[in-house]
């Protein structure tokens, strides 16, 4: 059977902003299960004196806000998703396992750098660690690691792909 007509048109590598947006969208996740939920260490305003997690109203509170960054990260989920099936749909080459999950690193990685210098330093209405006196260590190495993520899925991302049989096609 002959190949579909659009695989002469594939040129380029895929899109970028498909990866970013699924590691945005994953990170939160992540962060929100682990830190908000598994090991509940902060909620989303639990730093804010209105919404103490101490009282029943304060955690309604931050339970809320935790489902409404949720409800935000299933979204960028959702768009990072729709937009992959789109491109492939479209004809856009596939990425390669390390051109894709590199970018899902480093959308995860820029998540944790902007979340946590925004929330947990410029707006403070949480930090990593809401159940400790002293949680700038905490915030600080929340931030080491992310920039971490973002420079290994950089480096994973630049990684050359092996050629496949077929002349200029990346191997997936």
């Amino acid at each position: 059977m002959a190949a579909p007509a659009r695989d002469a048109a594939r040129t380029g590598p895929p899109s970028r902003l498909t990866g970013l947006l699924l590691g945005i969208g994953l990170g939160g996740f992540v962060d929100g299960i682990v830190l908000h939920q598994i090991l509940q260490w902060h909620h989303m305003v639990s730093d804010v004196a209105a919404y103490p997690v101490t009282t029943v109203a304060g955690l309604e509170a931050n339970t809320l806000a935790d489902g409404l960054f949720h409800v935000g990260a299933w979204v960028v989920v959702l768009v990072g998703s729709l937009r992959a099936v789109s491109e492939w749909r479209s004809g856009a080459w596939p990425p390669s396992w390390a051109f894709h999950v590199g970018m899902v690193l480093v959308g995860w990685g820029l998540f944790n750098l902007v979340e946590g210098l925004v929330d947990h330093q410029l707006l403070r209405i949480h930090h990593v660690r809401d159940d400790l006196g002293a949680p700038l260590a905490w915030d600080l190495g929340f931030l080491v690691v992310s920039a971490l993520l973002v420079l290994a899925g950089w480096a994973l991302h630049r990684r050359r792909p092996r050629r496949s049989g077929r002349a200029g096609a990346p191997t997936p």
